[in-house]
C-alpha cells in the first residue's frame, strides 16, 4: 500500500482514539507545523524505506518532502500521538503482513513542514538480522519540534545471551529465521521508547529524557521485553 493511502488510514485510526480534553494541539498531520505544550498530544510519523530513499541529491529530506517520492513507492508508514513529555513505549506489530526487511529495512522518524524534522535512517532489519528495541528522543524549543534522534546504548542489555547478536557494537539484533512470520518462535514485532528534551511554548523544561537515562540502570531492555507480548497486539491495524 502507498505511504499516502497509509497516512490516512493511520489518521482515521489516531481521530478516533484520541480524545483528551487537556490537549490544545489540534494538528494531527505529521507534515504540519505546530507548538505544544507539556501534556497535549504531539503527531509524529515513522517512515520505512530502504536508506537511499531518505535523500535527494546527497541531502537527507523529510519523508513530507514529495521531492523523495515516498508516497508513490513502496514505503510503509506508522503515525503516533504521545502525550508530550510522558514516556512512552511504542510497538509497531510484524507479526502479521509487514515485516521491515521487505520495505527497505531502515525508519526514519519525522514531523513538520516548514521546520521539517527528521532523524538518521535507523537501520531495522534485513534478510539476516531484526533489531527490535530503540529509544527516540523528541527535542522542542519553545514548544517546536528541532530534532528527532535515536539513542544507542550498546550492546550491554544482551552482552551474554546466546538469543542475540551485537550489530555495530551498538544494537542488539535478533536473527531474522527466529522471528515469528520468518518461521521461527520469537515476537520480532518493533518496541520504541520515547522522550522528549527542551521546553515547551510556555518555556516549561520537558524532563522525560533525563528520567529516561536515569532508569538506564534498572534495565528497561528487559522491562521492554516483559511488555512487548502484551502491547503488540493492540496495533494489529497499523499496517
Amino acid at each position: 500500500m502507498a505511504m499516502m493511502e497509509m497516512m490516512v488510514m493511520a489518521m482515521m485510526f489516531l481521530t478516533m482514539l484520541v480524545v483528551d480534553a487537556g490537549d490544545t494541539n489540534t494538528v494531527y498531520q505529521p507534515c504540519m507545523d505546530t507548538t505544544v505544550r507539556t501534556g497535549d498530544g504531539f503527531t509524529f510519523g515513522v517512515a520505512f524505506d530502504s536508506y537511499t530513499s531518505f535523500f535527494y541529491n546527497q541531502t537527507q529530506l523529510s519523508p513530507c518532502d514529495q521531492r523523495l517520492g515516498l508516497s508513490s513507492a513502496n514505503s510503509q508508514l506508522a503515525l503516533f500521538r504521545p502525550k508530550v513529555d510522558e514516556i512512552s513505549l511504542l510497538t509497531i506489530n510484524t507479526t502479521t503482513n509487514f515485516f521491515p526487511s521487505n520495505y527497505g529495512g531502515y525508519m526514519v522518524a519525522f514531523a513538520g513542514q516548514k521546520y521539517a524534522a527528521r532523524s538518521l535512517p535507523a537501520f531495522v532489519a534485513n534478510s539476516t538480522y531484526i533489531v527490535t528495541s530503540f529509544t527516540l528522543v523528541l527535542e522542542f524549543s519553545q514548544g517546536q519540534l528541532q530534532n528527532l534522534y535515536w539513542k544507542r546504548y550498546g550492546c550491554s542489555s544482551c552482552a551474554g545471551n546466546s538469543t542475540f547478536v551485537c550489530l555495530n557494537q551498538q544494537d542488539c539484533a535478533f536473527k531474522t529465521s527466529s522471528c515469528i512470520n520468518q518461521g521461527g518462535s520469537v515476537d520480532c514485532s518493533i518496541g520504541i521508547q520515547l522522550a522528549f528534551s527542551g521546553t515547551d511554548k510556555n518555556y516549561v523544561a520537558l524532563n522525560s529524557w533525563y528520567e529516561v537515562a536515569n532508569l538506564r540502570q534498572y534495565s528497561l531492555y528487559g522491562l521492554y521485553s516483559n511488555l512487548k507480548n502484551s502491547l503488540s497486539s493492540q496495533f494489529n491495524g497499523l499496517f
